[in-house]
């Protein structure tokens, strides 16, 4: 069966990398009301050249919610249970935003661009009518907008070849989750050491989106010998480096302890948040499934559209696969999936109901291995 052709309209935000990005483009997603490329050549030709080389990403779908004013910090740390007050200017920190009964409403990266001004860096899910809504029935003294900043992405272990020779080998120096504001071709731009991919690399945040094409030519011009080319996020690459996907992994139905995200925070930090009743209550509890890394026999087995459900020894439902797919690498199907607490040690076995049948599955470590 063909794939369906994306249809465009306003609608559809238009990313200022379009009209590079959309260039030799074999599918995409839709991701917070912009295209996301999916697939240049193939799935397995970019990951094996994502792993070898660099590309550049329109990711421009990774849009920012801006939080201004003086009670930014505080209005921030309302969001979420890690302890944004340790978040210092120019840094960046993963986190789940969470609503009141604890489940995970966005898993964004935050900049502290000052004491009193953030951006929300999200993945797929709309946060800004949810911000705004929270910020003016607490009472918030901040304005919460969107300020029409669009990320693209330098990924590759060449990303800090390729960008050293537009701003100088400094930037090499740059720490992981730090940022720095500069230029690039006349441009304002924020280059953070970020990215979803394993391989390493860099977020460059474009504050003038009539210059994306101008950013997108001067780095494709800067990276010429380094077979530097567009590329996307890659199934096989985020999985094997152990990246969650909002929407796929975790949804507004999970809450970050049986995700594992709790390890980017602590419970008990002094400032109140947004369902910290509720997610005390649940790590009191305990949760009863975890989210894990899997390996699937068999030959390379589909992603799932929803999920793959998995069955216990006596044939009873305990859990789900939430993304798979095959390593070439690896040589076998890895992904993600939830089990119950009990079942969530290394080796632990049991079946999947795929598509092509039944197959054998089983938690694998960090490193993939059983």
């Amino acid at each position: 069966m063909n794939a369906p052709v994306i249809s465009f309209s306003r609608r559809l935000r238009v990313s200022p990398f379009e009209l590079r990005s959309l260039e030799g483009l074999k599918s995409a997603s839709v991701y917070n009301h912009l295209v996301l490329p999916t697939c240049y050549e193939s799935l397995e030709a970019d990951y094996w050249h994502l792993r070898e080389h660099v590309q550049l990403w329109d990711v421009a779908c990774q849009v920012q919610v801006e939080v201004q004013g003086p009670d930014a910090a505080n209005f921030v740390e309302y969001l979420t249970p890690r302890d944004v007050s340790r978040c210092q200017v120019g840094q960046c920190i993963y986190t789940p935003l969470i609503d009141e009964a604890g489940g995970i409403i966005n898993d964004p990266l935050i900049l502290r661009l000052a004491d009193d001004r953030f951006w929300i860096s999200l993945s797929d899910s709309d946060v800004l009518l949810w911000a705004k809504g929270l910020a003016l029935g607490k009472g918030f003294d901040v304005r919460v907008f969107d300020p029409n900043v669009f990320p693209m992405s330098i990924q590759g272990p060449k990303s800090a070849d390729l960008l050293s020779r537009v701003l100088g080998d400094s930037i090499r120096e740059l720490k992981f989750f730090r940022f720095v504001e500069t230029e690039i071709a006349g441009t304002p731009v924020v280059v953070a050491r970020t990215g979803w991919s394993g391989q390493g690399g860099y977020e460059i945040y474009l504050q003038e989106p009539d210059s994306g094409v101008t950013l997108w030519d001067t780095l494709a011009a800067a990276g010429e010998d380094l077979q530097v080319r567009a590329g996307c996020p890659n199934l096989i690459e985020r999985i094997e480096s152990g990246l969650l996907s909002y929407g796929n992994d975790m949804t507004l139905d999970n809450n970050p302890l049986e995700a594992g995200l709790d390890r980017f925070f602590k419970l008990g930090k002094s400032a109140d948040y947004l369902g910290r009743a509720a997610l005390e209550a649940i790590a009191e509890e305990g949760v009863t499934h975890r989210l894990v890394k899997l390996v699937i026999a068999g030959e390379p087995v589909a992603n799932p559209r929803t999920v793959y459900t998995i069955q216990g020894a006596a044939g009873e439902n305990i859990g789900a696969v939430t993304s798979a797919v095959y390593s070439p690498r690896l040589n076998q199907n890895i992904g993600f999936g939830y089990l119950p607490v009990d079942s969530c040690e290394k080796g632990a076995r049991a079946v999947v109901l795929t598509p092509e049948g039944a197959r054998d599955l089983w938690v694998a470590d960090n490193d993939w291995s059983s």
